[in-house]
């Protein structure tokens, strides 16, 4: 089967793409992850997906916001493939469709935060023409 980009809006396609993102988010729960994800898309989160031989092999989550330092903007918050699916060229398609969508609404730029520990990832990401901006900190508020 021929690998198609598709936006997950159901909660069925929501929730199909759970086993992937939890790859990269392993603090989520399943029974938890679809309302989370209906919530977030009231914020702007947008939720969107490879199928391809048998099953979901990436999943891309992302948001389309306005800063005054780029402009509108695509920010993807969670970009992950399938283990078995790495190096096929899911994760290409998802970025090359993310490109082609901050075009269609006038985004200037793509823009992603990675962990450091991921060099994997990294590597992909200056094939695909990215490049490192800076630092992103973060402070836990013990709440």
């Amino acid at each position: 089967m021929d690998s198609v980009v598709k936006s997950a809006v159901s909660d069925a396609q929501i929730g199909a793409c759970f086993p992937v993102v939890a790859l990269l988010r392993p603090h989520l729960q399943r029974h938890e992850f679809v309302p989370l994800v209906r919530r977030m898309f009231g914020e702007g989160y947008g939720l969107a997906y490879v199928e391809a031989e048998d099953g979901i092999q990436a999943v891309v989550g992302y948001r389309i916001v306005e800063m005054l330092r780029t402009g509108r903007m695509l920010e993807v918050d969670d970009l992950v493939s399938a283990t078995a699916a790495r190096s096929k060229g899911y994760g290409k398609k998802l970025l090359d469709w993310c490109a082609d969508l901050a075009r269609a609404n006038q985004c200037s730029v793509i823009e992603l935060d990675s962990g450091v520990h991921r060099a994997d990832a990294h590597r992909f990401y200056f094939r695909e023409r990215m490049h490192m901006l800076g630092f992103h900190f973060s402070r836990s508020l013990d709440c």
